[in-house]
């Protein structure tokens, strides 16, 4: 989990679906670390870049941008966490996750994708 400061300078830092972005990067990351060594490159790299670009885009567009470019940032989330869920489905037909292991993380992505098409909906 985040630690929380008592201040925050940015607006990105209150968004609770930032956190489970962050999050759900913390879980790629924990899962990703019993691949085998020859995807280090491969499908752990494709996996945990797409985690992170989750948080990372809606950090990037929520400060200091306009509605509609936010909203922008937060279709590239969007995306991002898809890619995640198809970089999960190709760890578990290669037999690098159980079936438990895919399910968790695919319920956290779509709680994730939820909370992204609310904020998006919001900024109309």
């Amino acid at each position: 989990m985040i630690s929380q400061r008592e201040t925050m300078s940015f607006k990105f830092e209150k968004l609770i679906v930032w956190q489970k972005a962050v999050d759900l990067s913390d879980k790629v990351d924990a899962l990703t670390k019993k691949f085998p060594k020859e995807e280090v490159y491969i499908l752990t790299s494709q996996l945990k870049r797409a985690a992170d670009s989750v948080s990372l885009n809606i950090a990037e567009g929520s400060t200091g941008q306009t509605n509609p470019e936010f909203r922008k940032f937060l279709g590239y989330a969007l995306r991002s966490d898809i890619e995640v869920v198809a970089c999960l489905y190709l760890a578990k037909r290669r037999e690098y996750i159980s079936e438990e292991e895919f399910n968790e993380i695919y319920s956290f992505c779509e709680e994730v994708l939820v909370m992204i098409n609310a904020l998006r909906n919001s900024l109309k």
